[in-house]
């Protein structure tokens, strides 16, 4: 909830790059320590540094690639642009299963350590900075007066970052949008195995099977449908229509009356992720090209905070309605009210007029920057 702003607004100060290489260099050292050693104790710190990696990395790498790729591609493009982005993330998981499908288990961890340290090699060789650093005025200045300047600046930017999405109609609006569909989207994703088996017995063969299907349909859904329909109804139309795929997919999930029935529920998330990179190709265009960061993590913060509040009711609830206990049978009636949170969603994202350009420039002379390849 809180780093997300905070990476998004030192990705605009001190450059995109930076906080790329420093997010997913993260990842590399947990898996490390256990590939060395899988004792108890360095199982431990593995889930110390797993911790620690996944605040700093979770969500952020995608906050700043989106604000890097808005500084070198046009308005026009910027959809399809953030629709390969997640489309080659869906890749990603899907030949990550097949790997850990059919590599001996002896190679796993290296395969993935070599994979995880290639990332930020590559960035470091071939990745080119966006953004114009301002130059430094505090460097005589006692430690002390440095770390008050920190804390001020920090508080500033976030109370910049926050006026920025509150100011602009479609920030906010989006923002709702975002709160509301990740309410409800991370309540389900979070209680969908358990509800899954103790109606229809679900295993992990089954499970196995709907998240290769879904992986395989967001693909291509992602990476050849998006840019093609997307210059012919626009951002606004391709989210109302994943969010109203996203409905007919908790409801179909949480009504499901046999056992094939979630599989025809998964089709929709085909169609469900779609929300994501239409959601950034909004909030890119709404914001300027000095707040991309800004409003990327700030509205990020805003799903973090839903999907933190999300779990605390859907567990429960699930469980009550799974047990004998239940008021009256229907053992998915969690995953219709998380339906619920979907329409609302919706409702808002009718209202939004995403073609309107946010005004909010940084207040600061200090902390002005802007893409160098923007225009490119």
């Amino acid at each position: 909830m809180v780093i997300l702003p905070l990476l998004g607004q030192l990705a605009d100060e001190h450059g995109r790059k930076p906080m790329l290489l420093l997010t997913i260099s993260t990842s590399i050292f947990p898996f490390a320590l256990l590939a060395w050693n899988q004792s108890t104790e360095f199982v431990y710190a593995y889930y110390v540094l797993r911790t620690i990696s996944y605040i700093l990395s979770q969500g952020s790498i995608f906050c700043i690639a989106v604000a890097y790729a808005a500084d070198v591609v046009d308005d026009s493009k910027r959809a399809a642009a953030f629709s390969w982005i997640t489309g080659l993330c869906s890749a990603s998981h899907v030949l990550g299963n097949l790997l850990a499908r059919f590599l001996p288990e002896k190679y796993i961890f290296p395969v993935s350590i070599a994979l995880l340290i290639f990332c930020p090699v590559y960035m470091q060789l071939f990745l080119v900075e966006t953004v114009k650093l301002a130059p430094k005025r505090d460097q005589d200045s006692s430690c002390f007066t440095k770390t008050i300047n920190i804390f001020h600046k920090r508080f500033k930017s976030m109370r910049e970052a926050a006026t920025i999405v509150i100011s602009s109609p479609t920030l906010r609006g989006i923002s709702i949008v975002s709160f509301f569909y990740e309410l409800g989207m991370s309540g389900i994703t979070g209680v969908l195995m358990y509800y899954l088996k103790a109606a229809f017995g679900f295993e992990k063969n089954q499970f196995s099977e709907i998240l290769m299907m879904v992986g395989i349909g967001s693909i291509v859904s992602q990476m050849l449908v998006l840019p093609v329909i997307n210059p012919l109804v626009g951002e606004k139309v391709i989210l109302c229509m994943g969010l109203l795929a996203s409905i007919a997919y908790a409801l179909f999930d949480g009504l499901a009356w046999a056992a094939w029935v979630p599989y025809l529920s998964a089709s929709f998330k085909v169609v469900v992720v779609l929300v994501r990179p239409a959601t950034y190709a909004i909030i890119s265009k709404a914001s300027s090209s000095t707040n991309q960061g800004k409003a990327q993590g700030f509205i990020a913060g805003v799903e973090s905070i839903a999907s933190l509040l999300s779990p605390l009711v859907m567990s429960p609830l699930t469980s009550w309605f799974i047990s004998k206990s239940a008021p009256f049978n229907c053992k998915g009636f969690s995953l219709v009210c998380a339906s619920i949170c979907m329409v609302i969603a919706l409702c808002y994202a009718c209202l939004l007029k995403p073609d309107e350009a946010s005004n909010c420039v940084s207040e600061s002379g200090d902390d002005i920057e802007a893409p160098l390849l923007g225009d490119s």
